[in-house]
């Protein structure tokens, strides 16, 4: 039994669709989407349509620019000897938050995953072999997840890219700061101890 409009049945419909999102935080949308004025809600289905038509991928690192080069690759202040190997655009950002990184980055769109059915063919690892491949890179930090999936495509593209003769390394793991040793589960303590430095 429909308790709603079909229209904003709908509108529910299409925001559960997102990734975090389920029945009740939808509802809450659309309800608020109801809320706007016409004009704002022009203006919120406006952004969707423009995000969608201009928000492509950048020649070299594959992650998001609104035409031509993103920011970063056209920055002449990054070091272009160093890629940083995400998952997602979204790591480019967190990355970026830390202002601790100053190399270049590419973006996989995914992690190889069989049970998802997604291979390395579904993946941007050709461009960046080719990147690799074309010279000028002294080092690769491989920063996909700790899980799983993260592991295997981080493993996968070392053993690819070790004939070029480029330094392949992996983001640390650990306890996070905050964190307490009795609240780690065993693989983070032992990534910990391996991953330990000098003070």
């Amino acid at each position: 039994m429909e308790y709603f409009p079909a229209a904003l049945e709908k509108l529910v419909e299409q925001f559960a669709r997102l990734p975090g999102i389920g029945g009740k935080s939808a509802q809450r949308l659309a309800f608020h989407v109801l809320s706007l004025t016409d004009a704002e809600a022009q203006e919120f289905a406006d952004a969707i349509v423009e995000a969608k038509k201009k928000v492509t991928c950048c020649p070299i690192c594959r992650n998001l620019t609104d035409g031509g080069l993103c920011p970063i690759c056209a920055s002449p202040k990054r070091d272009e000897r160093v890629i940083c190997v995400v998952a997602d655009a979204r790591d480019v950002a967190a990355l970026e938050r830390s202002r601790e990184y100053s190399g270049r980055y590419h973006v996989l769109h995914g992690v190889i995953s069989p049970m998802n059915h997604v291979g390395p063919d579904d993946l941007e690892i050709r461009s960046l072999v080719e990147r690799v491949a074309g010279g000028g890179i002294d080092e690769v930090i491989m920063a996909t997840n700790p899980d799983t999936e993260g592991e295997a495509t981080a493993m996968y593209l070392a053993r690819l890219l070790r004939p070029f003769g480029v330094k392949v390394t992996r983001l640390a793991y650990g306890i996070p700061v905050g964190g307490h040793l009795e609240f780690a589960d065993d693989a983070t303590l032992m990534r910990a101890l391996e991953g330990r430095r000098e003070i």
